[in-house]
């Protein structure tokens, strides 16, 4: 079995770093990727493409966290918002509970 995810995108906020109950620190930050597709009528001209055409385009969000000392500290320190990078890890599903007491799903990738 595999489970692994490759991101390339833009950093939508600068990493913190948190500890929960004594536990190993890790950091975490968000990263946008964005996927750009052409949208088109049904009358294409010569070239094969349409007249009218529009790009359309999809923003993902994904909560990238870091758990590994060595790797969790340099994303800490160089890693600032806007900035573009490659992220490998695999993907993580959880269940948390929120501070009014709703149970929700959250999908995090461990870097």
């Amino acid at each position: 079995a595999m489970n692994r995810v490759q991101l390339l995108g833009r950093v939508g906020q600068d990493p913190i770093m948190r500890q929960v109950d004594g536990k190993n620190p890790v950091t975490i930050f968000s990263l946008a990727t964005n996927e750009m597709w052409r949208t088109s009528d049904s009358d294409a001209n010569q070239g094969g493409e349409s007249a009218m055409s529009d790009i359309s385009q999809k923003t993902t969000w994904h909560r990238i966290s870091v758990f590994r000392p060595g790797l969790r500290d340099v994303t800490y320190q160089y890693v600032k918002r806007g900035a573009r990078i490659y992220v490998e890890g695999k993907i993580d599903y959880g269940e948390y509970t929120d501070k009014n007491n709703v149970r929700r799903q959250a999908t995090t990738i461990i870097a």
